[in-house]
């Protein structure tokens, strides 16, 4: 407990900017991007990117949480983090409403404008069987829904994630921490990329579908097979 209020404390003390713009760091998604590395449907990230986070939530903290690039919307890295969180609380059928209420009340306590990117909030997700609630040094948010939340969702995503001294996420294994493909706001701005490196698992995906042999792809970058098959992979299951 003690060590949960120091970090709520610690948390307080952050200025964090939106990611509304193209800038080294923030990383970038375009909504199909979003859909891909989380598979998630596109028409429900395009929603919830124009309805909700550049609507409602941008209204109420006074911006955008994206940009345009492409005839499309792209957000930050910290953004997609959050997509993940929150749609999940809507699949499994806690009302948007319920959802957008605790996002804002958590902004207030983390000071953040992405508080489900934020690790307190993602390893202090509790549920009582009928209600789920995120408990906060200021009381407890619930969340009301009609069906039993199944956690294991939240658990496993949280294993596929890494945080910095800020507590907030910083990056992403789309397909878990066993294998070598992260998503690194620093590098190639947030793109899927063989981790260690700045080869972008896109550009072995498709040279892959090229015909080119996976020995060949690995001499020709100078990495593992079994690297090789983790970039193609990824892309197997986005397609």
């Amino acid at each position: 407990m003690k060590r949960w209020l120091r970090n709520i404390k610690f948390a307080r003390k952050m200025k964090i900017k939106f990611e509304n713009k193209l800038q080294l760091g923030n990383g970038i998604y375009t909504t199909m991007e979003i859909a891909n590395i989380l598979r998630i449907p596109y028409q429900k990230v395009h929603l919830w990117i124009n309805k909700y986070w550049d609507g409602e939530l941008g209204k109420a903290y006074e911006g955008n949480y994206s940009w345009s690039i492409d005839k499309t919307k792209a957000v930050g890295f910290h953004t997609l983090v959050e997509f993940y969180i929150m749609v999940q609380f809507a699949e499994v059928g806690v009302s948007t409403r319920q959802v957008l209420n605790a996002h804002k009340e958590l902004s207030k306590t983390f000071n953040t404008p992405f508080p489900f990117a934020q690790k307190n909030v993602i390893e202090n997700i509790h549920t009582d069987g009928k209600k789920i609630f995120l408990s906060t040094n200021d009381g407890t948010i619930t969340l009301d829904g009609s069906k039993q939340f199944n956690l294991a969702f939240i658990k496993l995503f949280y294993k596929k994630l890494e945080f910095d001294n800020d507590l907030l996420a910083s990056r992403y294994w789309p397909l878990g921490k066993g294998h070598k493909i992260v998503c690194d706001p620093h590098h190639k701005f947030g793109q899927p990329i063989v981790e260690g490196t700045n080869i972008q698992a896109e550009a072995i995906y498709r040279m892959y579908v090229a015909k080119e042999p996976m020995s060949f792809i690995a001499d020709l970058y100078e990495i593992s097979e079994d690297k090789v098959k983790d970039a193609v992979k990824f892309y197997k299951e986005a397609a």
